[in-house]
């Protein structure tokens, strides 16, 4: 995906911290309010650049993995007050445990059901007793509908404007596409427009809560919306 590879270093135009501030401040709270004791370190699986974690670490101590050495980078610059780790979310094993994990847009990625067990198993094993992991998808089978959206940002450094289109080919399987239309202007005025395709898991609320459990975390029933996001989120807690 070029948002995350070439055009990495125009992500901090393309999305600002500012405007992840009230989804860092509403997962800090959620994992604060899940916990049987106030979390210390918190580890994020899929930080990308690190917008959501620029607002998360000023509750908590943050390790941020991103299998993105782009993204990393960016995320370095934002955030050099925490560690960062390059890594698949599927796979890394840091041999080490924090008192909660959170994943946020990063899990979309995941469109099988054996990628998205295998984050989940990620987050499992990086809990203390007792840890709480929250999950927050930008969508479920239940309230998916296709939109577009558009935005972006200007900086000394040039400026960046997107289409952002959201669909579902085949309502059947467990995927849906988001198709980016990325126009960048750099210092020198020069203008660029970049087509980037991503494909993005789509699976019901069912499905989530059943792969939680057969990985160990205990649930609280239903699902959770995030104050003020009004996305599905799911919060599981590794027994004690």
């Amino acid at each position: 995906m070029k948002l995350y590879s070439e055009l990495a270093e125009w992500y901090p135009v393309f999305a600002t911290p500012d405007e992840c501030r009230k989804e860092g401040a509403s997962i800090a709270r959620a994992l604060a309010q899940a916990s049987i004791r106030k979390p210390r370190d918190v580890l994020e699986l899929g930080s990308g650049v690190g917008n959501i974690a620029f607002h998360v670490k000023r509750h908590f101590a943050v390790t941020l993995v991103d299998q993105s050495p782009n993204m990393l980078a960016a995320s370095r610059a934002l955030n050099p007050d925490c560690e960062h780790i390059e890594a698949d979310i599927r796979t890394v094993r840091l041999a080490r445990s924090f008192d909660a994990v959170f994943v946020q847009d990063a899990i979309c990625h995941m469109t099988t059901e054996q990628d998205l067990r295998a984050v989940m198993e990620t987050a499992f094993v990086h809990l203390r007793p007792g840890g709480v992991a929250l999950f927050v998808p930008d969508h479920v089978r239940e309230t998916f509908v296709e939109d577009t959206d558009q935005g972006g940002n200007d900086t000394d450094r040039g400026s960046v404007r997107f289409l952002q289109w959201v669909t579902d080919p085949d309502p059947r399987d467990t995927s849906y596409l988001v198709d980016f239309e990325i126009m960048i202007r750099d210092e020198q005025g020069d203008m660029r427009v970049v087509h980037d395709r991503h494909v993005y898991g789509l699976f019901a609320r069912a499905t989530w809560r059943s792969l939680l459990r057969s990985v160990g975390f205990k649930l609280k029933p239903g699902s959770t919306a995030l104050d003020g996001i009004g996305r599905d989120s799911f919060m599981g807690r590794r027994p004690s």
